[in-house]
């Protein structure tokens, strides 16, 4: 299978819990034979769209037509990133924005929108500093949902299933390899 992680912590010089985790899925996923390849949110820089007719009509800049293909190229797409302010970082969701156009991710017409990217399946990673039930539960989970409604299943990937670590900030060593484990078995399964 053909796996393309994106490494959505925006500070791009490694060593955090994100950039561990998605190694994690990597060495899962190569030793089991599938392909992967990774976009690094925070080592791209490119410009945040301001307009609807840019969004619409603009091209995507050239550091970002790599991201593009290894998106197009993708059967599964991971997407690792840390909960700020209750969502993605702000520079996650302008990737997005620049990748997922009209056109490439999805069609508009007179009779409406269809997506481009059917068949493909992805699996979000959040990690946050609350406990991962509370986000869940108390706050709905609302930036997880709104990503998967609004954003994957919108340009058609589908199934998106996500992994939800909390209370990070102060993790055991012992918690910490059991979610590496479990995120180095998944890329395994490529799930």
């Amino acid at each position: 299978m053909n796996i393309t992680i994106i490494q959505g912590h925006p500070d791009g010089g490694g060593g955090h819990l994100c950039h561990a985790l998605a190694d994690a899925y990597s060495k899962g996923a190569r030793n089991a034979g599938h392909s992967i390849r990774v976009v690094d949110i925070g080592t791209t820089p490119f410009p945040l769209l301001r307009t609807k007719d840019e969004f619409e009509h603009g091209t995507v800049p050239a550091q970002l037509s790599d991201a593009r293909e290894a998106i197009a190229w993708a059967d599964h797409l991971v997407l690792v990133y840390p909960l700020w302010l209750g969502e993605m970082p702000a520079i996650v969701k302008g990737f997005l924005e620049q990748v997922l156009r009209p056109g490439f991710a999805f069609e508009v017409s007179g009779k409406g929108w269809s997506p481009k990217l059917r068949g493909k399946t992805a699996r979000v990673v959040v990690t946050m500093g609350m406990p991962a039930a509370v986000y869940r539960w108390f706050f709905g989970a609302h930036g997880l949902k709104s990503l998967r409604r609004n954003i994957l299943s919108f340009v058609g990937i589908k199934p998106v299933r996500s992994t939800l670590l909390g209370l990070v900030e102060n993790v055991s060593a012992k918690r910490r390899a059991r979610w590496l484990a479990k995120l180095e078995k998944l890329g395994s399964a490529a799930q």
